[in-house]
């Protein structure tokens, strides 16, 4: 029996851990399983082809937010090129509502729910059968004559007995590698998928050291822990980071979930001396209003926070990111200015603020006419309006989204935007819904613009701006001289001087 394992990833340089699980605790049993993992930015065509030119039985695909509606199109054309090839789903997209996608997508087979690490091959034990029985494999739907059937949930897996998937798989050293080291999360926000599971599951410190020391060895680019609250047990925390440093390779980075609450003076102290890019701490803060952490169960000492973040930022070891989530319940949009100030006062390398999804099996999904959400009916499902944003309103902090990525996250602008959002502006949110204004009103945001250019348009603002404050372009466009200075190849500046200033859609 040939098998396929695939997904669509959000980009090359991602690769899919729930994928590489599955493989593995198949290989005894199965050892003709396969993975090819493919992305949103592969043509339809191109997947379809990959798939059907394959004499694969059964084909499986890992679905999430990103890539649900593009898995369900192929599909249904892979079911009319070859009606023989079973289709199996899983993962988080489909696990909420199993039935309802069986019956409106004819072409789904079976459905596995949660975890899959022990019904997958129990999965595929019985389906080799000549008389399969599939009733006792819990968490698969399946269809039996005309009716969906949906099996008991399945029993979370022991975590410590899944092996570690990538001792037994081809290198992938160019891309960023994902492991975890638990499961589950103690904090019940309502947004959140984790939340769901209260219960923290842990590989043994020592299975956690070994795993790790085979991406030290490999001299991977990035690991990418998933845990969702890494640092939920701090003397665990530490041990592993310190394990890290010590059998530093100097080249691998490694990517952490943090909560910034969390962070003692331990964790500080031993911040302190790490090798620069060794380590990654991604913080979510989503908001600075109590009021609107309570509504979602989320409680937070921002105070504590910010103090950390700062003393994190001084020591110049840890590249930070922080996190807005614009749409929480009580949060109108003079709180996610203020919450927006607060946070980028903070000074972290990345600021990213994203978008509320009503999520499929969360609490806050289940509750959304409380608070009159107004949210897109397909993945991912991102809310358009609620009681307190506006639809315009959302747009609004969409485009200063769209600013503060191309200019603050993508680097290269630190001296220039420091001088701007002092001198134009009365506080940093004030400035980027200006500047997002202005980048949208000439069009920008039709087109996509090499890097020399968005110098040109920062400029053109400047000039702008100097109609009500004499002076000011010629300053800016000296420090977006010095930031270019700095960031760009001496070619590169060098052809930017010979085209010149003149900003050219």
């Amino acid at each position: 029996m040939k098998v396929l394992l695939t997904t669509l990833n959000s980009k090359y340089i991602h690769s899919n851990l729930a994928l590489k699980y599955l493989y593995v605790v198949s290989q005894e049993k199965q050892p003709s399983v396969a993975i090819k993992e493919f992305t949103i930015n592969n043509e339809d065509d191109y997947i379809y082809s990959e798939l059907v030119r394959e004499d694969y039985d059964i084909i499986c695909f890992s679905c999430y937010i990103w890539n649900r509606e593009r898995i369900l199109y192929l599909i249904e054309n892979l079911r009319k090129a070859k009606p023989q090839v079973r289709i199996l789903l899983g993962g988080p997209e489909v696990s909420f509502d199993p039935a309802q996608i069986m019956k409106e997508n004819e072409s789904v087979d079976f459905i596995i729910s949660g975890e899959g690490e022990e019904s997958f091959p129990l999965f595929l034990d019985e389906l080799e059968k000549e008389k399969p029985e599939f009733s006792n494999i819990k968490g698969l739907s399946y269809r039996e004559d005309e009716a969906v059937i949906v099996n008991a949930p399945a029993p979370l897996v022991q975590f410590e007995l899944i092996p570690f998937p990538y001792l037994f798989l081809m290198d992938e050293s160019d891309k960023v590698l994902y492991y975890e080291s638990s499961r589950g999360c103690p904090f019940s926000c309502s947004y959140c998928l984790s939340s769901i599971e209260k219960k923290i599951r842990a590989l043994p410190l020592d299975r956690v050291k070994t795993d790790l020391s085979y991406f030290i060895y490999k001299k991977v680019k990035q690991v990418k822990f998933i845990d969702r609250t890494f640092n939920y047990d701090k003397v665990r925390c530490i041990e592993i980071l310190r394990y890290l440093m010590e059998n530093d390779n100097g080249v691998t980075n490694f990517h952490f979930e943090l909560c910034g609450d969390l962070i003692d003076d331990a964790l500080l102290g031993l911040m302190e001396n790490v090798r620069p890019g060794l380590f990654q701490f991604e913080i979510g803060v989503q908001s600075t209003n109590d009021q609107v952490l309570k509504s979602c169960n989320r409680s937070s000492n921002f105070d504590r926070l910010a103090e950390s973040v700062k003393q994190l930022r001084d020591f110049g070891t840890v590249h930070l990111h922080l996190d807005l989530i614009a749409g929480l319940p009580h949060e109108d949009y003079n709180s996610f200015r203020k919450s927006f100030n607060e946070v980028y006062s903070l000074n972290a390398h990345q600021l990213q603020l994203g978008f509320l999804k009503l999520l499929k099996g969360t609490a806050i999904r289940l509750h959304a006419e409380e608070h009159n959400y107004i949210f897109r009916s397909k993945a991912p499902y991102e809310v358009i309006s609620n009681h307190y944003l506006s639809a315009s309103s959302l747009v609004q902090l969409k485009m200063i989204e769209k600013v503060l990525d191309l200019y603050f996250n993508r680097g290269g602008f630190e001296d220039s935007l420091d001088f701007a959002v002092k001198e134009f502006s009365d506080s940093p949110f004030d400035f980027y819904e200006e500047f997002s204004q202005f980048y949208y009103l000439k069009g920008y945001q039709h087109r996509s613009h090499k890097k020399e250019d968005l110098y040109r348009i920062f400029y053109y603002y400047g000039q702008w701006k100097e109609k009500s404050m004499d002076g000011i372009a010629e300053k800016l466009k000296n420090l977006l001289e010095w930031d270019m200075h700095r960031t760009l190849n001496p070619d590169a500046v060098k052809k930017f001087k010979k085209k010149g200033w003149d900003v050219t859609l």
